[in-house]
């Protein structure tokens, strides 16, 4: 091995993504461990499924956050959970109508981001309260349309999100691309780098020319327009859509971000890092389940097992 690949590969501990993956390899071979090694594929392969949900929601959370201090949308879960309940109700399980259904869902995301971009720049609402503001009507929404109905997706489309091409879940292979596309806008595109200039000085970016508010009203867009991909993802894999189905997603949308290795503080994403994290939120749950721990044990420990991430991956270097 050559001194320049030798290099690379002392490297790799540096990058902050490199902390979420290991923990994950971790807490997958200590669930493991009880069992004796057997099961290894199915755990895994149900890692894999559930991440694919939060490394989505996940990727928008990011786009938002690398926005600078402030910035977050808390709207995730309601948006999800709209999206899905429209989706499935103008569908009504008729397969003819899977990609109307699922421009539903875009619509919703689109409508959302764009209000959720209207109450921060209009009304000078910060992030926070204007996302979480925003939520209360989407949920409220979903909730009126719903009327406490369970509509089944359509049969082709439910085996779609359940199924797996070589083995590989098919949510996953989504979530992968979607994972791509977003560090090829971030890394390759005029507007990634108008995203990590607005997060590191709004103001230098403002005078530089950037089109700080187009850039604004994108991402927050985007951020929705992932959210409600997830909720009809999630309603077609889970048999439909219900009320609360989004809300463990707040959290873990915002805990993927600063496990990759994101910084918090703004200007700085990291693509790989958000799939890293989203395995390890699954992992760390199932191995403290495995292992019989308590509700409160299990939520002191994730808790403690974040902090210690976080903790290794900050100050490691600049992200890949």
């Amino acid at each position: 091995m050559d001194n320049s690949r030798l290099s690379t590969v002392l490297a790799i501990p540096r990058r902050p993504w490199f902390w979420a993956f290991a923990a994950s390899a971790l807490a997958y071979f200590a669930t493991l461990s009880l069992t004796e090694g057997r099961g290894g594929g199915e755990l895994l392969s149900a890692a894999l499924t559930f991440a694919s949900f939060s490394a989505i929601v996940g990727l928008g959370q990011m786009f938002v956050i690398t926005l600078g201090p402030g910035n977050v949308d808390l709207s995730i879960p309601a948006t999800m959970t709209l999206a899905g309940t429209l989706s499935l109700k103008f569908m009504d399980g008729a397969a003819n109508l899977i990609l109307p259904g699922l421009a539903v869902a875009f619509a919703v995301g689109i409508g959302a981001g764009t209000f959720n971009y209207l109450l921060i720049r209009l009304l000078r609402i910060p992030p926070i309260i204007a996302t979480l503001s925003a939520s209360f009507l989407y949920q409220s929404l979903a909730i009126w349309w719903n009327r406490g109905l369970r509509i089944k997706p359509p049969e082709a489309l439910a085996d779609f999100s359940t199924g797996a091409i070589a083995g590989l879940p098919n949510l996953t292979i989504i979530g992968v691309l979607i994972a791509l596309l977003s560090w090829v806008v971030l890394e390759h595109s005029i507007f990634g780098r108008w995203v990590s200039a607005f997060g590191q000085n709004t103001r230098a970016a403002r005078l530089s020319g950037i089109p700080v508010e187009t850039v604004r009203a994108v991402t927050y867009i985007a951020s929705a327009v992932l959210a409600a991909f997830t909720g009809y993802l999630l309603a077609s894999f889970s048999g439909g859509a219900a009320l609360n189905m989004g809300t463990e997603y707040l959290l873990i949308s915002i805990a993927v971000v600063v496990i990759g290795g994101c910084s918090i503080a703004g200007g700085n994403s990291n693509v790989p890092g958000i799939w890293g994290g989203a395995l390890l939120m699954f992992l760390v749950v199932s191995m403290l389940n495995s292992y019989g721990f308590g509700a409160g044990v299990r939520l002191i420990m994730t808790g403690a097992i974040i902090i210690g991430i976080v903790a290794a991956a900050s100050g490691k270097g600049r992200p890949t």
